[in-house]
């Protein structure tokens, strides 16, 4: 096995996937401001499919039009050690949340993360309660319907009930609970009064009226998400839109057992998901385009319709989580409250098993020692210590690969016209010096997950966000503010961002290239080139990248080439005491 082929395919491999989350990132535009108001967004677009549907809970541009001169709609308060906002009484809408905990930059005095939003706004995204008429005759709220509320403000400890009559028998409530978190309880009941039995389908949906500007990288999924059945579910809003195209609008329709569906984004979650794990509900992610606009939608509803008698009612209770996607809170979710893998909410990607751990010592050394950039020094360090048996013996194979460099090109020289005998004579020099060539390849085989599964907790970690080290970085999960190319902020120029070069990608770029140095040079010459310019080729991918990540490898080659040095100088210490021994030939090397 070629060691040198395969690090520069590993090598060019890992150069691809960071040039194309390079260029995703330089090809996006900035996302709007949360808090930004615009222009009165269009009414809420009709039913993507026919029949009872929760898509239009009811009311028409008509309807609209008619009722313009009604007073201004009331609003319910929202106020709890974590969130604040309020809930629209006309229409039952959950449409104004902000999370207290969250700042939109590092900058003081930032404005606090907004999630939801009414309709009036640049973003409209909402959550929203109600129920469609099965039997078309029964009278139900729309969302021009103006609640009556009970209690409030809505807080821990303090639910309220919203209630509507219909003036034909039938009372619609919605009964509100908010725990100190992000977790909203609502309970859907229809108490019927009337001389005969009324059908209704209760629905529970959550709604975006704009397609929200997303990262674009390949490694963090947004959009719909939910685990269905046991399994997890995503669909990018390009993907549902596809398949929305072909199915009338829907694109998901499951009924399921349990299990929560919702919109993602690289930090937040608004999902919704039933109490009681045993009801089956019928899931649907939806799209529909109207007047050049995309609006989004997830709603849950029972499979048939309630049948309500005299003198009965009927029931749905779903729950709400409108919030931030911290770790420890969704697995507290999923373990008390039964929601199935809930914290799979947080894209941890492909290498789950090591991110999720590898986030749980970060944490963990945070909490001791008050830094996540210290955490991570020091979690490369134990990563080295627990690693360190093989990476020892692949360091040693390569120290003697390195001795034996100048034997290795004699006899490419001597049998240049005989592949086959050069490479016997090779395998005969591996066997006498007893080196494995292909063990050196495995210090970088090891680094290569451990580099994106912490990549991944930098980058979708909430946990992470607006966590500074020390001097100019503020933010871990942020490139490296500083720039090569204005002097570090001496010249006021803002290069382009294709001439990033802040002062830690140097540093890594430095310590790749004299790790490089202590390794054997390829004896191909092209690979030689290639061996050359990779860490120039890395410290301009890397200079774009989350400060914390490029600390580590900084950190972690820092660690490597001590512990290449010490295996250096010991086999060169040891192959003098075999050669004055007379283990060794006199015209051996080193």
């Amino acid at each position: 096995m070629d060691q040198k082929r395969l690090l520069a395919a590993i090598a060019i491999s890992i150069g691809i996937l960071l040039a194309f989350d390079l260029w995703k990132r330089e090809t996006t535009p900035p996302a709007p401001t949360p808090a930004a108001v615009s222009q009165q967004a269009p009414a809420a677009p009709a039913a993507p499919n026919a029949a009872v549907t929760p898509a239009n809970p009811g009311g028409t541009d008509a309807t609209v039009a008619a009722q313009a001169n009604r007073p201004a709609p009331q609003r319910l308060q929202i106020d709890s050690p974590r969130l604040s906002g309020s809930l629209l009484l006309r229409g039952a809408r959950l449409d104004d949340l902000i999370l207290k905990d969250y700042r939109e930059t590092v900058a003081p005095g930032s404005p606090q993360v907004r999630l939801l939003a009414p309709r009036e706004e640049l973003q409209p995204y909402f959550a929203q309660w109600g129920w469609s008429s099965a039997d078309g005759r029964t009278r139900v709220p729309d969302s021009e319907t103006d609640w009556t509320a009970s209690g409030g403000p809505l807080g821990p400890d303090s639910p309220v009930t919203l209630s509507w009559d219909n003036g034909q028998g039938q009372t619609f409530q919605i009964l509100v609970s908010l725990d100190r978190n992000y977790m909203f309880q609502v309970e859907q009941k229809v108490v019927n009064n009337g001389a005969e039995p009324v059908q209704v389908l209760p629905w529970t949906r959550v709604r975006r009226e704009r397609t929200p500007q997303v990262a674009g990288f390949y490694i963090l999924h947004e959009g719909f998400v939910g685990v269905l059945n046991g399994r997890l579910n995503e669909q990018t809003y390009s993907h549902a839109k596809d398949e929305a195209a072909k199915a009338a609008g829907v694109a998901l329709n499951q009924e399921t057992s349990g299990g929560w569906a919702g919109f993602t984004d690289k930090y937040w979650l608004t999902a919704i998901s039933p109490v009681d794990a045993a009801q089956p509900l019928k899931t649907a992610w939806r799209h529909v385009s109207e007047s050049g606009q995309d609006r989004w939608q997830v709603d849950f509803t029972t499979p048939a319709p309630q049948s309500i008698g005299a003198g009965g009612n009927g029931v749905m209770s779903t729950r709400l989580f409108a919030g931030a996607k911290e770790v420890h809170l969704l697995d507290a979710y999923r373990d008390n409250l039964g929601i199935t893998d809930f914290d799979k909410a947080i894209d941890f990607g492909w290498f789950y098993f090591l991110t999720k751990p590898f986030f749980y010592a970060l944490d963990y050394l945070f909490k001791l020692l008050g830094n996540f950039g210290l955490a991570i020094l020091l979690f490369t360090v134990a990563l080295k210590l627990a690693f360190f048996p093989l990476a020892n013996k692949a360091y040693k194979s390569m120290a003697r690969m390195k001795v034996l460099t100048p034997k290795m090109t004699e006899i490419r020289e001597r049998y240049k016209d005989d592949p086959a005998k050069a490479q016997a004579e090779m395998m005969a020099l591996y066997r006498t010096e007893k080196v494995n060539p292909a063990s050196g390849c495995l210090p970088m085989l090891i680094q290569i997950p451990v580099f994106f599964a912490l990549y991944k907790v930098l980058f979708v970690t909430i946990e992470m966000r607006h966590a500074p080290f020390f001097g100019w970085i503020r933010d871990l999960s942020a490139p490296d503010p500083t720039n090569l190319f204005n002097l570090f902020g001496l010249i006021p120029w803002d290069p382009p961002a294709m001439l990033h070069m802040p002062v830690w990608a140097l540093i890594m770029g430095l310590t790749m290239f004299f790790q490089q140095k202590l390794n054997p040079a390829p004896a191909d010459p092209i690979q030689a080139k290639l061996f050359t310019f990779m860490p120039i080729i890395f410290t301009f991918m890397l200079a774009s990248f989350p400060a914390g990540l490029v600390i580590y490898w900084s950190w972690n080659n820092l660690l490597s080439i001590a512990q290449q040095a010490y295996i250096m100088r010991h086999e060169r210490e040891a192959r003098k005491r075999e050669k004055a021994a007379g283990k060794l030939p006199a015209k051996a090397k080193g």
